[in-house]
């Protein structure tokens, strides 16, 4: 079945009433897979990434981080995951909803009785389960070739789970926010990949986070990047490392209040500035 076709079929059920806002995010979430791993070029790039960025890395740096018994591997797995996580949310999301505008998907569905609730909730949902199949694998790679040591208390496990869905979420909704304001997916494409790759470097991915200076240490701060891997470092590094954290602490707590601020003020604009039609389209 088409996309066209399904996005037409009626938004009933079978009592004649119009189906809820979840259970419309649901259905979009499964087209929107649907889709994507029909794109074989996309999934490989998703899911090949991370790995990639590991074997490179992990291959270069041996040893332990300085002044600590942990090994570089274990580090980069961290900082690897949440950019993984960003690539998934931020930058696909911008992208996917920039080509839904560009191929007309928007405007189809600007007939149908779908609140923009629902289409943000489906793009989430989506990069959700593709990022939690990226987590996997990167995990499966790191431990049978870099002896990754995976976390051994329901507590750390605990704590990778709200920390990804929480910096995922994060990211999506300011994916969201770009998306919708871009005019093509090649704009997007742009747009997206300077601070995605700056952030990268300012935020604890690829270098230790106190090997940075104070202004680049602050700016990296402002962005959920940095609080990403710092709560990822919190779940796959011993607690003795928290003595090279700025503030000699995990900061579990700042690290949810500063996502969760970021998810809501994302989603605000993004309900606030999203149109199902650009400037030029009538």
């Amino acid at each position: 079945m088409s996309q066209s076709s399904v996005l037409t079929q009626p938004a009933v059920d079978g009592e004649g009433r119009l189906p809820s806002a979840a259970r419309l995010a649901v259905n979009r979430a499964g087209i929107e897979l649907r889709q994507y791993f029909r794109q074989r070029d996309a999934v490989v790039f998703t899911f090949s990434y991370p790995v990639l960025m590991m074997l490179i890395f992990g291959s270069i740096f041996k040893g332990d981080v300085p002044h600590t018994n942990v090994p570089f591997t274990q580090y980069f797995t961290a900082g690897i995951a949440a950019t993984g996580t960003m690539s998934v949310g931020f930058q696909g999301v911008a992208i996917g909803i920039a080509s839904d505008r560009t191929d007309k998907t928007i405007k189809r569905l600007r007939g149908l009785p779908m609140p923009r609730i629902s289409y943000f909730l489906g793009k989430l949902l989506s990069a959700l389960t593709s990022g939690l199949v990226q987590l996997a694998i990167l995990l499966a790679v790191s431990t049978l070739f870099f002896h990754l040591h995976l976390p051994t208390s329901a507590g750390r496990w605990l704590t990778l789970i709200w920390v990804f869905v929480l910096g995922l979420a994060t990211c999506a909704t300011l994916g969201i926010t770009l998306g919708g304001m871009a005019k093509d997916g090649r704009s997007a494409s742009a747009v997206v990949l300077p601070p995605f790759l700056i952030l990268q470097f300012i935020s604890g991915v690829f270098f230790t986070y106190s090997q940075l200076g104070p202004l680049l240490r602050g700016i990296g701060a402002v962005f959920p990047l940095k609080w990403m891997c710092q709560g990822i470092r919190s779940v796959f590094l011993p607690d003795t490392f928290q003595t090279q954290e700025p503030a000699g602490s995990w900061e579990h707590g700042k690290i949810a209040l500063v996502l969760l601020a970021w998810t809501i003020g994302g989603l605000a604009v993004s309900l606030r500035t999203f149109r199902w039609h650009g400037k030029h389209e009538g």
